[in-house]
C-alpha cells in the first residue's frame, strides 16, 4: 500500500470513529431483558411491548433531553441463570438503564449485576422480598407486596371468615403467601387451608379438592398467569361456587382468554388494568392495539409507564448521570398531569416501591369490570 492510501485509509477510520462516537452521544441505550419464552413467555413479551410502545413515542416527540432512546431486546428463557448472565453483559455494554426481568425470581438474582453496575434496574416482579435487600438501583413496575397486599387483605376480611390459599411454590408466591398470612393473623379471617402448587403446573384437580374439603368461605388463589387460568376451569369442574379472590395475576387478559367462561365471577385487587376509568389509560388501551392488535394487559402497562418513570428522572436531574437518576427516583412524586405517560400519578419510597390508585375488579361476561377505586395506600386522608 502507497503512502497517499496508507493516508485514506487513516482518515476513513477516522471518520468512522467520529460517526460512531456522535451516534453514541446522541443516544441512550436501553436493554430489555425479559422472558421471551417458557413459563414467562406472555408477561415478558407484553412488559416488552409496553416499553418499545413507550420508546417509539418518546423518540418521535424528540427523545430524552434531545437523545434519542436506542432500545434492544433479549430472552431470559424465564430462567434466572440465563437473566444474570444478559444483565451482565448488559451492565459491561454501558447501557443507561434496564428493564426487566418480569418474574420475581429472576430478578432477585440479576439485580445484583445491575447494582454493580450502578444501573438503574425496572422490574414487574411483585415478590416483597425484592426491595427488602437494599439495593438502590432496584425500581418496580408495579405494586410490590407489601403496598398491595395490605388493601387486598382488608377486602377480604369483609368476604370471608375462613380461607383456603393456592399459591405457586416460588418466590413470587411464597412471598405473597407469607404476606398475606400475617396480615390476615389476628383478623376475622382464618386461613384453613394452605396449599402449594408448581410453577408450570397442569393438572390442579387435587388442590382444588383439597380447598373444597376445606370448607372455606373463599379461594385465594395466587399463581402466574397460565396456571391461574388452569385453576379456574378446574374450579369450575368441580363445581366451586364461592367466592375465588386474588391479585392481578388472576384476572389479566391473558388468562381470561384462556379461561373461558371459568373466569367469570373471579374476584382481584389490581394495581393497573387498560379498563380503569382514567383517560390516560384508555388512552394506553388504544394506542397498544393499534401497535399490536391485541388488548395489554397489566405487564405492557408496567413496561410502558416504567419506561415514562424513567424520562421523567432524567429530566429531574437534567443530565444522563446514571447514579444521580436512581438517587432521584427515590421519594420522587410525578404527576400524570405533567408527564400523561406515566398513566396515574406515582410515588417511590426510599426502597424503590411505587404508591398510587389501584382497583378493585370482578370479571364478567369476559371482560374486567372496575366496581371500585382504591386511594394511594399513603395518601392523605
Amino acid at each position: 500500500m502507497n503512502k497517499r492510501s496508507t493516508l485514506k485509509a487513516v482518515a476513513a477510520a477516522a471518520i468512522f470513529a467520529l460517526a460512531g462516537m456522535a451516534h453514541a452521544q446522541q443516544t441512550i441505550k436501553i436493554a430489555n431483558i425479559v422472558e421471551l419464552s417458557g413459563p414467562g413467555t406472555t408477561a415478558g413479551t407484553v412488559f416488552k411491548n409496553g416499553v418499545e410502545l413507550a420508546v417509539k413515542e418518546i423518540n418521535d416527540n424528540g427523545g430524552i433531553l434531545g437523545k434519542r432512546i436506542e432500545n434492544y431486546s433479549v430472552d431470559t428463557q424465564t430462567n434466572p441463570g440465563v437473566a444474570k448472565g444478559l444483565t451482565q453483559k448488559a451492565v459491561d455494554d454501558g447501557v443507561f438503564a434496564i428493564f426487566g426481568p418480569v418474574y420475581s425470581g429472576s430478578i432477585m438474582v440479576s439485580m445484583a449485576e445491575s447494582k454493580r453496575g450502578e444501573v438503574p434496574n425496572f422490574t414487574g416482579g411483585e415478590a416483597a422480598s425484592i426491595t427488602a435487600q437494599g439495593n438502590t438501583y432496584v425500581f418496580r413496575t408495579a405494586f410490590g407486596q407489601s403496598v398491595s397486599f395490605p388493601k387486598l387483605a382488608k377486602f377480604i376480611n369483609t368476604k370471608a371468615k375462613t380461607l383456603a390459599v393456592i399459591y405457586v411454590n416460588n418466590d413470587f408466591g411464597k412471598g405473597g403467601r407469607d404476606t398475606l398470612a400475617k396480615l390476615l393473623d389476628g383478623t376475622a379471617t382464618k386461613v384453613v387451608a394452605d396449599i402449594s402448587t408448581d410453577a408450570g403446573q397442569v393438572d390442579f384437580s387435587a388442590a382444588v379438592l383439597k380447598a373444597k374439603q376445606s370448607n372455606a368461605d373463599a379461594i385465594f388463589a395466587y399463581t402466574n398467569e397460565e396456571e391461574s387460568a388452569r385453576l379456574l376451569r378446574e374450579l369450575k369442574k368441580q363445581g366451586w361456587n364461592k367466592p375465588v379472590i386474588g391479585e392481578t395475576t388472576l384476572v389479566g387478559q391473558k388468562v381470561i382468554e384462556l379461561a373461558g367462561d371459568a373466569a367469570n365471577g373471579a374476584v382481584a385487587h389490581v394495581g393497573l388494568t387498560v379498563d380503569a376509568p382514567n383517560d390516560n389509560m384508555l388512552k394506553f388501551k388504544a394506542k397498544y392495539y393499534q401497535a399490536y392488535g391485541s388488548i395489554s394487559d397489566h405487564n405492557g402497562i408496567k413496561g410502558y409507564t416504567g419506561m415514562y418513570v424513567l424520562k421523567a428522572a432524567i429530566e429531574k436531574v437534567g443530565k444522563f448521570d446514571r447514579k444521580a437518576v436512581a438517587q432521584a427516583l427515590h421519594g420522587i412524586q410525578i404527576s400524570a398531569k405533567k408527564n400523561p405517560g406515566v398513566i396515574m400519578d406515582v410515588s417511590f419510597d426510599a426502597n424503590g416501591d411505587l404508591d398510587r390508585e389501584s382497583y378493585l375488579i370482578e370479571v364478567k361476561n369476559g371482560r374486567q369490570v372496575v366496581t371500585a377505586t382504591l386511594p394511594a395506600l399513603n395518601a392523605k386522608k
